[in-house]
């Protein structure tokens, strides 16, 4: 006797990636040079040197940091790149920029450990929905990464996905 529900998806062959999986679990932080200002109108290099030596810099320790300056402000250049040589001891990651920027580097670092070969020739499902955002950025991202290798790309769910690629058969 034939069984009376048979899940199609299940035999599909499908394989979910779901871009939730890439948010990487480290705690987000700004830090913002504007508190650095000499009246808060300019970064003066000796004050600024003395806070870089004497800062508490562990507590930056596997955090993800986003250096920006809120103040319409003259700070060199030298200044941010002073703060990355104590932030690229203790933090996960640091960029220049709003927490969206320090975002997107998150997710570029984490698709570009992905390996595309396991993905080859694949019918993959971009899971779309779930408990945490996802920049629409990290999806565009993840077409880059898998369209050369994969056999077809969707988005969705595997019960209902939408077709965005599916590689011409050979002739």
């Amino acid at each position: 006797m034939e069984p009376l529900f048979v899940n199609r998806v299940a035999s599909s062959g499908l394989v979910t990636l779901n871009l939730e999986d890439f948010i990487h679990p480290g705690q987000r932080v700004v830090y913002d040079i504007k508190d650095n200002l000499f009246h808060g109108l300019m970064l003066r290099e000796k004050d600024f040197r003395e806070f870089i030596k004497t800062h508490d810099w562990p507590q930056y320790t596997g955090q993800n940091v986003a250096i920006v300056c809120s103040a319409d402000a003259i700070v060199p250049t030298w200044a941010y790149m002073l703060l990355a040589t104590k932030l690229h001891h203790h933090a996960h990651r640091y960029v220049f920029g709003p927490l969206e920027a320090l975002e997107q580097a998150l997710f570029e670092e984490a698709i570009a450990g992905l390996d595309a070969e396991t993905y080859r020739d694949a019918k993959v499902v971009i899971k779309g929905c779930g408990d945490q955002p996802v920049p629409t950025f990290a999806y565009v991202a993840i077409m880059q990464k898998l369209l050369p290798v994969a056999a077809s790309l969707m988005y969705g769910e595997p019960c209902s996905t939408v077709p965005l690629f599916k590689r011409p058969k050979a002739a």
